[in-house]
């Protein structure tokens, strides 16, 4: 699919385009997804008080992504291999800002140090560096500065679920949210719906002391997705009341 196809299929997306032009390429591909149910008053203390939680029946969401990140680059650019390819997790939550609801990373690690400096200078992102090998369906990371660790083995067993309406609430995101040092940045983002299918898990080992709660146990559900082409706008200051 050609950027100028993507930019025309926007019948799943919940708001508009913006109407300026976008600004980055990447693509999140082989992408695991682990999602857990917590309790929202224990989550609060991590969340930013400018960002309302978004629930679901009453209950909020922890999710733990991992992916290869490929072929990032600037709208003006070729992709740069050495920077521009990666292996991503990013442990994210659910979020309200005015109208339009998106996501709020608790933490997002990058597996090459160069890149997660750039991503970081260049967004404004909280990336950082961790150690990570991914070979088939065996995925891994240590992060030494918080004692992090991650780890799965897992299976496709090649079908396809019908996605439910928690399926597509957890995965059809189309805005971020972070904390900068003058308030919320939000970031839109453009891509097809996410193709999802089941998941096996043979081994899992999740370990982030800082979010000791959250990440509790087996996910509460799991997904594979081959991945999707992403269309990213620059980062947007949020005044209050904004969406």
């Amino acid at each position: 699919m050609t950027n100028k196809e993507l930019l025309q299929a926007v019948a799943h997306r919940p708001w508009p385009l913006p109407d300026s032009r976008w600004k980055f390429y990447q693509e999140w591909n082989d992408v695991i997804f682990l999602h857990w149910q917590v309790d929202p008053e224990q989550l609060r203390r991590y969340v930013p008080a400018e960002l309302a939680l978004d629930l679901k029946d009453g209950s909020a969401w922890v999710s733990l992504v991992a992916f290869t990140m490929e072929n990032v680059r600037p709208g003006f650019l070729p992709p740069f291999p050495p920077v521009s390819n990666f292996e991503e997790i990013n442990i994210r939550t659910y979020v309200k800002a005015g109208e339009k609801a998106g996501v709020y990373f608790l933490s997002i690690e990058a597996g090459n140090r160069l890149s997660a400096w750039l991503a970081r200078a260049l967004s404004g992102l909280p990336y950082r560096y961790s150690s990570m090998t991914r070979t088939g369906t065996h995925y891994q990371s240590a992060d030494a500065q918080f004692g992090d660790r991650f780890s799965i083995q897992f299976s496709r067993p090649g079908h396809n679920n019908s996605k439910t309406d928690l399926d597509a609430w957890l995965t059809e995101r189309y805005a971020l949210f972070q904390e900068a040092a003058a308030g919320i940045n939000k970031f839109e983002i453009h891509h097809v719906e996410w193709p999802i299918e089941a998941i096996d898990i043979a081994t899992l080992d999740v370990h982030y002391p800082r979010f000791a709660g959250l990440l509790t146990g087996p996910p509460s559900l799991a997904h594979y997705s081959k991945g999707v082409s992403v269309l990213a706008w620059d980062k947007e200051k949020l005044t209050k009341g904004q969406g």
